[in-house]
This record gives structure tokens, sequence and C-alpha cells, in this order.
């Protein structure tokens, strides 16, 4: 079990770079790939990826400077450098002061989000029979206050970390599992 990090709060600058970050698909299988194997250089990058190593050390080198990722003291030669996915935990609070074009990247962030997600939740029922139990499906309502709501949220975060391992370090039989979390009121009925 991973110890849960402190929040990491996205402010609207933040959200243009993590948008900007985000939406390169080499950057995305970087962080697939270093949350899978835990740790990588640029050349065992590259070689599974497909690309140039001067072009996976470049994006190694932004994704780092987001602090998503970090250089793993002591390995390598000097020349070569060796990579670590970091444990995070990306808030962005509601209520958030957001000039437009910061709002315009957290749409867009959003919405690349979604896409991945909905391809998600397709697959999720397509092979719902034939999963052998590995795809659960749970929908539910509820009537919450906002503070309850915020209580709620909480709670789940803690209970994801529960069981959030290292990259690299997970349990033998275990699989990457797509776990998402959206709390959002529904439309107000305007029938008695």
């Amino acid at each position: 079990m991973v110890q849960r990090p402190e929040k990491r709060v996205l402010t609207g600058a933040d959200l243009k770079a993590f948008y900007k970050a985000l939406a390169n698909p080499v950057r995305r299988d970087i962080l697939s790939y270093l949350g899978k194997h835990g740790e990588a250089n640029s050349t065992s990058v590259a070689k599974a990826l497909g690309e140039s190593t001067g072009t996976t050390s470049y994006h190694l080198r932004r994704l780092a400077d987001l602090e998503l990722i970090e250089e793993i003291d002591g390995r390598g030669d000097g020349r070569e450098r060796w990579w670590k996915s970091r444990a995070k935990d990306i808030y962005t609070p509601p209520g958030l002061e957001l000039a437009p074009d910061e709002r315009e990247a957290m749409l867009k962030l959003g919405a690349l989000k979604m896409s991945h997600d909905l391809s998600l939740v397709t697959r999720a029922y397509a092979g719902y029979e034939n999963s052998e139990g590995w795809n659960q499906i749970y929908r539910s309502g509820l009537h919450l206050t906002r503070e309850q709501v915020t209580s709620f949220v909480e709670e789940y975060q803690n209970l994801v970390w529960k069981y959030v391992t290292e990259p690299g370090q997970h349990p033998e039989g275990s699989r990457a599992v797509a776990v998402r979390f959206i709390v959002v009121p529904e439309e107000e009925s305007t029938e008695d």
C-alpha cells in the first residue's frame, strides 16, 4: 500500500500546462508505461512506444517539469536518466476563478479524459457477461447536502488510496483496472 500524498491543487495556470501535456499522445503513453512498469529510461520507453530516444527524453523532461514523474537518484550512469511515476492526488477545487483560456483548457482536459472514460464504459458493458467478475458496474442516486458530498468524496478517495500500490510492485494476479467516480447533481425535475 502506498501512503496517500498531500493533495495537489491545480490552479488555472496548472490546468493549461496539464492540458498541454496530456493532450500529447506520447506523454499519455509514457505515463501509462511508467504506471505499469514502475521505472524506465528513455531507451526502454522509446523501444516500447516505437519512438526515438530523443523524442522520449524530451517528453520525459516535460513530464518531470509538471511533477508527474521524477528522476530516480543513484540509478543510471549520468548519461542515461531513469524515471518513475509520482503518485499524485491531483485536485481542482470547485469554484476556482479561471481566466477564459484557463477555463477552455479545463474543459478540453475534461473532454479528453471523458472520451477515454466513455470507451471504458462501453467496453465494461460489452464485456460484462464474459469478464469473470473483473467488470463491475454500479450506479446509484442519493440525496446529499453539499457538506455530505464533500465528506462522501473524501471517504471514497481514502478507500481508493487503501488499494494503491507502487508501479512495478503490484500483487501477483492483479490487473490494472479503471475506476471512475463522478458526483454531479441530477437535473431538477419539473414534475410534481
